[in-house]
């Protein structure tokens, strides 16, 4: 019988992260200070960052260590994650193709997030901060993030974005279950906050505008203050590649080569944790033949319509410019539930890539990526997150067409969240109330 499930014993986990940087074919542009236009450097974003985090930003070696009290956190919140084979997935849709899946929704906060915010409060802590800053979209980075500072004793103040702070109400919950302190964003909490809802008192909220709170909380702490991103930043997509590594090591475990990988793409943490050790070994020459496809909201879709230019990653300009696929700091996406993928732009990383031909990216609407979220929980009993669920319809998409050409491909696809703190969304799924939001 095929197996339904790999998993890895504890000694498998990775020991090192990989860094795509070593591997481009061409370098990533440089980050530009938001007042000189200038490249910046190490010391621009102290303000910000422990030393331990900007070197591993500009760091060009192929893999780093991964600290031995960071594994094992990892460990503990339930690394390695197994990777499932979607049988009765296939059984449905009639497929010959094989569809499989990695688990990161089996984390205690029940994302992919824990693997980048147990590392950054690891760094921070040893550089003797006590407090850190960030934004959250949907709810699972802040989760994440509040996790790991319970872990190292560090305290998390989260600028949730206000239309996903009403939408889910227990994301908040289980933050300050985890003792951090959670505003819903734009807030009276900072200058920018009043001055945009000055303007709009009603306000959504926006990743871009929950980033500016951050980073002014932090600027103006007077050093008390670090700030933390959850996604997009070099160091930020090293620390996920766990993902990706485990994945290569479980699919070899079955003499499997993935014809398509596949994420869900908001700022690029959960796609290129997922794709990047793959995508190594294509630069490499190691791995021919497979497709990696980012899959975006139709209400957010930077890489598919964006403009690849310089832009800033937050609404009120206050960091370096990022080479990357935007569509406007100063966008503002519907209230999507996917609150995750409402980013303006990505990592200039993966942008590279894209821009070099060598990713894809599709977009879907709200409906129909909860219908896959709806089909994936009756035929294989887990509920995905809103925006796992983008990847889902993507995955189903493909083997669909597998069917109508007759093709065995080996489909994979990075199951980031559950969505068990989603379940309004997909109670007005159910109940026909639920709108594309941006028509």
């Amino acid at each position: 019988m095929d197996p339904v499930k790999v998993t890895l014993q504890p000694e498998e986990m990775p020991k090192k992260w990989y860094n795509v940087l070593a591997d481009l074919p061409e370098p990533v542009a440089p980050p530009l200070h938001p007042g000189t236009g200038q490249p910046i450097g190490p010391q621009d974003l102290a303000p910000l960052f422990p030393m331990g985090l900007i070197m591993q930003e500009v760091a060009t070696e192929r893999y780093i260590d991964i600290p031995e009290e960071v594994r094992e956190m990892y460990l503990r919140i339930g690394r390695p994650t197994p990777l499932y084979r979607a049988k009765r997935l296939e059984a449905h849709l009639k497929t010959p193709a094989k569809i499989f899946f990695k688990r990161e929704d089996v984390s205690f906060a029940g994302s992919h997030k824990p693997n980048t915010a147990i590392a950054q409060a690891y760094y921070n802590m040893k550089e003797g901060v006590e407090r850190i800053a960030t934004e959250t979209g949907a709810g699972q980075w802040g989760t994440a993030l509040a996790l790991a500072g319970s872990f190292f004793d560090i305290g998390i103040t989260v600028f949730m974005v206000g239309a996903s702070f009403r939408q889910k109400p227990y994301r908040k919950t289980l933050m300050n279950l985890y003792g951090a302190e959670v505003i819903s964003s734009p807030s009276e909490r900072t200058d920018f906050g009043k001055t945009v809802l000055a303007k709009s008192p009603n306000h959504p909220g926006s990743l871009g505008i929950a980033i500016s709170e951050a980073i002014e909380t932090a600027a103006k702490s007077g050093g008390t203050v670090k700030y933390s991103l959850g996604s997009v930043l070099n160091h930020v997509l090293l620390h996920q590649t766990v993902i990706g590594e485990e994945t290569l090591i479980q699919l070899g475990k079955l003499d499997e080569k993935p014809d398509v990988m596949i994420g869900c793409f908001g700022g690029g943490s959960n796609f290129g944790g997922f794709i990047l050790p793959a995508m190594g070994k294509t630069l490499r020459g190691e791995m021919k033949g497979t497709r990696f496809v980012a899959v975006e909201p139709e209400a957010c879709p930077k890489l598919t319509k964006g403009e690849y230019r310089y832009d800033f990653g937050d609404t009120a300009g206050m960091t370096p410019k990022l080479l990357m696929h935007t569509l406007g700091h100063d966008f503002i996406p519907s209230p999507i539930h996917a609150g995750g993928l409402r980013y303006h732009g990505g990592a200039p990383a993966l942008c590279k890539l894209k821009k070099l031909g060598l990713t894809e990216s599709v977009f879907y609407d709200q409906l129909s990526t909860f219908e896959a979220g709806a089909l994936f929980a009756r035929v294989e009993g887990i509920v995905p997150a809103p925006e796992s669920s983008h990847a889902i319809r993507a995955a189903i998409d493909e083997a669909v067409v597998c069917k109508e050409k007759k093709e065995e491909k080996t489909i994979v696809f990075n199951l980031s969240g559950h969505g068990l703190l989603d379940l309004k969304g997909y109670e007005d799924y159910m109940a026909g109330n639920l709108t594309n939001g941006y028509k």
